[in-house]
């Protein structure tokens, strides 16, 4: 077989010929109309046609060393994760509007990851509607009045190794509150990075805080339009200003490998103001960090 070359090969490769049995499947497809029966039918062609490059392809490398060499040099295609719209719910009344989009990840390994994140963001969203249609009832059985939600999701990380997934719930009545949750994930290693899982004991929550608070005051000094909720920015503040992050506050890991701790609308500054994020200097956090695998 070594010493056939590679034209007689090619050869036999165009004449493998069908078995009856797919020329039988593909005769019924057509007599059915059935596109099952199609699909079946093209899947069992490709099937056919990767066993034959697969015995071509192996010859080749039998008797090509160059070939062998250039394509041990092509980088492993690795498994590309998605994230898609799984499901929206929607609702269009003069005073009532809803547009909830449920997101779901495809493409990981671990499956069992997979399946938690996708349950939970149906289980959320579900119950985002089921209590948006609770209120339009009670609203409707007091004289009416208006209501809206949204929800959706944005990529705020996708590399290599991170994926970092938001997930947003806009609320409307007379005026409109904005909630942020994350997800981390680390696409190598197929796990869920948590806030406390990056550090090695709780004396993140002050360092982070600390920070957070300095780069507060920075920004309204040096924006006279920018108002947050912390001491020393000669703000008259709430009753519960800005003290510390909570140990699993909200946050990502965006593409330059920095941590970004977020904060919903209302949290920490006036509704103007909207969500929060704060981007944390690694050289702030470094000798906490367990490694430096994703803190860069």
């Amino acid at each position: 077989m070594n010493d056939k070359n590679l034209l007689e090969l090619k050869k036999e490769y165009m004449n493998i010929p069908i078995p009856d049995e797919l020329e039988f499947t593909v005769k019924k497809a057509l007599q059915e109309g059935s596109k099952i029966a199609r699909k079946r039918y093209t899947r069992r062609i490709w099937m056919g046609m990767a066993v034959a490059s697969v015995l071509l392809f192996t010859v080749t490398l039998n008797v090509s060393p160059t070939v062998a060499q250039a394509l041990s040099e092509v980088p492993v295609i690795k498994s590309i994760v998605n994230v898609l719209t799984f499901r929206e719910y929607q609702v269009n009344e003069e005073t009532y509007n809803a547009d909830i989009k449920v997101p779901a990840v495809e493409g990981l390994g671990n499956k069992a990851l997979e399946d938690n994140l996708n349950s939970k963001y149906l289980e959320e969203n579900k119950q985002l509607y089921q209590d948006f249609m609770a209120d339009v009832e009670d609203l409707k059985a007091n004289g009416g009045g208006h209501l809206g939600v949204s929800s959706g999701y944005e990529i705020k990380t996708d590399n290599e190794q991170i994926l970092s997934i938001g997930r947003w719930v806009v609320n409307t009545v007379a005026s409109s509150s904005t909630t942020m949750e994350f997800d981390t994930i680390d696409k190598k290693n197929e796990i869920l990075i948590t806030l406390p899982s990056l550090f090695k004991d709780d004396r993140y929550i002050n360092t982070i805080s600390e920070n957070i608070k300095q780069q507060m005051r920075q920004q309204m000094k040096a924006d006279p339009e920018k108002v947050y909720w912390v001491t020393g920015s000669g703000e008259e503040l709430p009753p519960e200003s800005f003290e510390k992050i909570a140990p699993d506050q909200n946050f990502y890991i965006n593409n330059d490998g920095k941590l970004v701790i977020s904060f919903d609308k209302y949290e920490v500054a006036p509704g103007y103001m909207g969500v929060a994020e704060f981007i944390i200097p690694t050289e702030v956090v470094s000798n906490l960090l367990v490694s430096n695998e994703y803190i860069k």
